[in-house]
Order: structure tokens, then sequence, then C-alpha cells
């Protein structure tokens, strides 16, 4: 039947990720220059993958995240399903003292269960989830892609994880991640069962570590 290789990653940093600042969907942010830099070195290290197709955000900040493979000729496509979680009121805030305690109340009822519950303004995880899936299933339709490369977002590549591996959403949080870090995933299609190959890898951005 096959397998399939799926390589997710998350944007380069941008200003707000280096302020601490919430972005989510509704904040359309650029990368900076570390992020620039992040999105070279990767494509340093992974430009010899024959990639078939790039499937990123509607948020540039992924966009210019996979800019240099895009540059090869590889065909793209931007779909807002990839989008970030939307933390609705949160979202631009320099966190506070009152912003931080929202924060942790709301993650932390995410972890007991009560994924329903969205951002005041905002989304659940599980309305993320549900965007998503239309998505993977496009790309799992398309055999003849392989291997494809994601380029996404912190949170909701944490979600996304969660249900690919036929967990709860509740345990999205032990899927760590950091800018522009690497999930390899194996999909195989006999089984429909995914396999995590690499987890929050960043082997990638050492030379910058050592700049």
């Amino acid at each position: 039947m096959g397998h399939k290789s799926i390589y997710i990653i998350r944007h380069g940093e941008t200003d707000y990720n280096r302020r601490g600042v919430v972005q989510g969907s509704g904040v359309d942010a650029d990368l900076n220059d570390m992020g620039r830099a992040q999105a070279q070195a990767f494509f340093a290290a992974y430009q010899h993958v024959p990639f078939s197709k790039v499937y990123i955000s509607a948020l540039k900040r992924t966009l210019q995240t996979a800019q240099p493979f895009i540059d090869l000729g590889i065909p793209y496509e931007r779909h807002t399903g990839l989008n970030e979680i939307s933390w609705g009121i949160m979202e631009g805030k320099v966190p506070g003292n009152v912003d931080d305690e929202y924060y942790r109340d709301l993650t932390e009822s995410w972890s007991s269960g009560n994924t329903a519950r969205s951002t005041e303004g905002g989304e659940s995880p599980e309305q993320v989830r549900d965007r998503q899936k239309p998505v993977i299933d496009l790309i799992l339709s398309r055999r003849d892609e392989n291997p494809v490369l994601i380029a996404m977002h912190g949170r909701a590549m944490r979600i996304l994880l969660s249900w690919l591996m036929n967990e709860p959403l509740s345990q999205m949080d032990n899927y760590e991640h950091s800018n522009l870090c690497l999930y390899k995933l194996d999909y195989d299609y006999e089984t429909g069962q995914f396999t995590i190959e690499l987890a929050n890898n960043t082997a990638h951005l050492i030379s910058l570590v050592m700049a």
C-alpha cells in the first residue's frame, strides 16, 4: 500500500515570539532576522529532500519560512486549516499578570480534558482539529506527493500531532516545539497509522547557536 513521509516544521522566529507576545491566527507577523536565518539553516540542511509539495498556512510567517523551497520551483498550497489557533482577546498582548493567569487557567483546563473550551473571542483545540482534518485528508489522498513539507504553527502543531497519534487533545503539551523545529512522520497506508521518526528536532540550527 505504501508510505508517505511528512515533514512538519514550525515557522521561524518573529519579533512577537522573541518578546513573548501572543500571535495566534489574527496576527500576521513577519519573520525577524533570526527567523530568516533559521529558515535558511533548515533549507541548507534539507534542500536535498525531493519534496513533491509544500503546504503552508494562510499566514505569511509560514510562507517566508518555506520560501527557499518554493524558490526551487516546488509547488505549494496555502490552507487556512493549517493556521495557528485563534487566541481571541489574547492576541497581540504583552504578557502581564492578569493575562498570564488567564492563559494558565485556559491551558490547565485543556490539560484536564476540557478541550472544547475556547479562548474568549477565539477557538478551542477541538475547533482547530476539525479544520485541520480536511487538509490532512487531502494531503493523504494525494499518494503521488511524497515526501511533503508542512509549515505551520506551535499550538496548532501540538493539536495536530495529538490527534494524528490517536491521543486525546488534552495530551497536546507533551509535544514540545520551538521555532523552526522539525517533526518527521511516516504514514503507513495499509495500517492508517502515523509514526514519529523525528520529534522537535533542531539539529539543523546548531550553526546558528555556534555563530
